[in-house]
């Protein structure tokens, strides 16, 4: 029998690298997407496409409401979007005040629910700098109280959580993945803007792999 496992998938390349590495090693994934308010709903529109192509059970929940009790994001209230590199000090105006270890709380219930014993998500070593919930000392506290939190045991999988986006899209490639299925920018407009924090690490990991993005920019 197959093992149940639920993975965390936002639409991103990121986690759509995750998913397929989730599906090859033979799992029953079960695709979990949220939205959280974010700005746009374009990764949630790839995640369901994907998730569809492949035949893999997906649910999309709206968490939203949570916002009247988050504040101060650039991915969900009016505050303009930085522009530059992860690395600079204005990009931690992005992040949302502890959606990790909430997004990962609901997953794991629904893993219990399910039966699954493993939650994935899609941390990597180019989040350390700017998201405190993608850093290893997170994941490993999380993956801790996530063996005692419930009768059945769930352990945390970041299995990028040591590479670089450079590395993730690398493995993907070598999969023979299709990046154009997924969605980056942190602007929901008909192309991607090329210049916020996540767009020009994406692009980027296309440079550095010797490949051409295949998401259309302005």
């Amino acid at each position: 029998m197959p093992n149940k496992v639920v993975v965390i998938y936002s639409g991103g390349m990121d986690s759509f690298t995750v998913l397929h590495k989730a599906v090859l090693a033979g799992h029953e994934v079960y695709a979990l997407s949220f939205n959280y308010g974010q700005r746009h709903v374009k990764e949630l529109e790839c995640a369901a496409q994907v998730c569809q192509e492949l035949g893999i059970n997906h649910k999309i929940v709206d968490i939203s409401a949570i916002n009247q009790l988050l504040a101060g994001s650039s991915l969900t209230d009016n505050i303009d979007i930085p522009e530059g590199h992860y690395a600079a000090e204005n990009m931690k105006s992005t992040v949302v005040p502890n959606r990790n270890m909430i997004l990962l709380s609901l997953a794991v219930g629904y893993a219990v629910s399910l039966g699954a014993s493993q939650v994935y998500y899609g941390a990597h070593s180019g989040d350390h700098f700017i998201y405190p919930d993608c850093r290893p000392e997170f994941v490993q506290k999380m993956h801790d109280v996530c063996q005692i939190a419930n009768y059945e045991p769930v352990d945390i999988i970041s299995p990028y959580l040591a590479q670089t986006k450079i590395e993730i899209l690398a493995d993907g490639l070598a999969m023979g993945l299709d990046y154009g299925k997924t969605w980056t920018c942190y602007n929901g407009r008909e192309k991607a803007c090329g210049k916020c924090g996540s767009c020009q690490e994406r692009l980027e990991a296309f440079t550095l792999n010797n490949t051409t993005d295949p998401l259309p920019y302005e």
